[in-house]
Parts: C-alpha cells; sequence; structure tokens
C-alpha cells in the first residue's frame, strides 16, 4: 500500500495562503512521485477561544478549496464538526474528516459515510486504538468503502499529549489506513493563555516513530510562516521543511 501524506494549513486564512502552500505540495508531489492531499479547515469549530479565529465558514471556505484542485491538481481533505454539513462538503472533497472530539458523534460519522467518500476518523485524546473499533463499525454500516483511523495522542493530565504508539498497530488490526497526526500530537492544549501550545520540534520524531510501528499515512498542518499562522501556530510545521521529512519517510 502506497504510504499516505496529507499536508496543509490549519485553517484557510487566506487566498493567498492556499495558493503558496497548493503550489509547493504539487511541486513535492512531481518531484517525489507523491500524490500529497491538501489540508485545510473552513471552520475551526472547537477553537479554545471564543475570540480565536475560525475561517471564512462553509461556503466560501469550500469554494476557495475547490480553487485549490483546479489551480494546483490537488486531492482534497478538510473536517466537518456537524452532520448537515457532510453532504456539501461531500461534494467537493475526495476524504472528509470527523475531528477526535467527535469521533463518538453517531450522527457525523453517519452523515460522512453515506456521502461515498473516504472517511478518516480522529481518534479522541481519551480513547485507546482497540476503542476505535466502534467508530469505524458506524462509518462502515453507514456505507463507508474507505475508512482511515489517526492516532493524535491522548490526554495527559491538563495541557499536554502523550502518544502512546502502540495504538497504531491496535488500529491497524481494525482499519487498513492508519495515519500518525504528527502535529496536533505535539500539541499542549490551551496551555498558550487562551490558544494551544505546542513543541513543533518534535514534529520529525512523531513521524519517524510512527513508521517503525507501522503508520501508513502521515498528516502534517504545514504554513510558510508557522508563528504568524492565525491557528495551531506552535504545532505547524515549516512549510519548506515539509519536503525533507517526506521524502525521509518513503
Amino acid at each position: 500500500m502506497a504510504i499516505k501524506f496529507i499536508a496543509g494549513p490549519c485553517v484557510i486564512e487566506s487566498a493567498e495562503l492556499l495558493d503558496a502552500v497548493g503550489e509547493r505540495l504539487a511541486a513535492i508531489n512531481r518531484t517525489l512521485g507523491t500524490e500529497i492531499i491538501f489540508k485545510a479547515s473552513f471552520d475551526k469549530a472547537n477553537r479554545t477561544s471564543i475570540s480565536s479565529f475560525r475561517g471564512p465558514g462553509l461556503e466560501k471556505g469550500l469554494q476557495m478549496l475547490s480553487d485549490v484542485r483546479a489551480k494546483w491538481g490537488l486531492r482534497l481533505l478538510t473536517d466537518i464538526h456537524e452532520s448537515w454539513q457532510a453532504a456539501p462538503v461531500g461534494e467537493v472533497v475526495d476524504v472528509i474528516q470527523i475531528p477526535a472530539f467527535l469521533c463518538r458523534q453517531t450522527d457525523l460519522v453517519v452523515a460522512a459515510a453515506r456521502t461515498g467518500k473516504t472517511v478518516n476518523v480522529k481518534k479522541a485524546q481519551f480513547l485507546s486504538g482497540a476503542d476505535m473499533r466502534y467508530p469505524y463499525e458506524k462509518a462502515r454500516e453507514a456505507g463507508a468503502g474507505d475508512i482511515w483511523l489517526t492516532e493524535r495522542g491522548n490526554s495527559f493530565g491538563y495541557n499536554n499529549l502523550v502518544v502512546d504508539f502502540r495504538n497504531i498497530p491496535d488500529m491497524l488490526k481494525i482499519a487498513p489506513t492508519v495515519v500518525m497526526d504528527c502535529t496536533h500530537s505535539v500539541q499542549r492544549p490551551g496551555a498558550a493563555g487562551g490558544k494551544t501550545g505546542g513543541n513543533r520540534e518534535f514534529v520529525p520524531a512523531m513521524a519517524h516513530a510512527a513508521k517503525a510501528f507501522g503508520a501508513n499515512g502521515f498528516f502534517f498542518e504545514v504554513h510558510p510562516d508557522p508563528d504568524k499562522g492565525l491557528s495551531d501556530a506552535a504545532n505547524m510545521l515549516r512549510l519548506d521543511d515539509l519536503e525533507t521529512l517526506v521524502k525521509s519517510l518513503l
């Protein structure tokens, strides 16, 4: 099975940002023979603070994602937070992602599955890898043909996450594709004064450790200037560092 790569900014900030990231991902795909899927969120509905930037919203966001596909020929992934969003999102993207905190929301998982698109279910911070059998079964029973599971760490007290890499082989017993979210797994949730902190310097190590445990997909949030990012700034990988890391994982 070919390794799956997902990359893009945490949230849609501007058309210029999407264009810069899309151009680089298309170039990496040409150079390395990969098919990196472009990821960005039209609405970050789970931000720490009410004042945090959320994105352009559904209608404008989907149009901006469509423009990325048209210009750069990239496949698309975005996340949904409410079941009614599944149908319109499914008309635009190739992969619908279920956020970690929402992976037990039956109506959300079922709605995503019924679109016929690939469904990527992120493992909740409070679940084990073996527990992901149940969200997987919901999606399968609702008709999804291609279901991915994603590891993104577990809550470890307040404001911290820890990754138990044994979750990866456990989830590979459930689904053929298990993705390592290498950037969200280095988060320090809510630990930066009303926003999430993190340690992006550990992203490459997270990726290589996950590969050693059998992960066959890798998720990276990237930004040309991460410290200026409007969401998950502390965790996003520098766009210029992505190609070297992807190449090391092939």
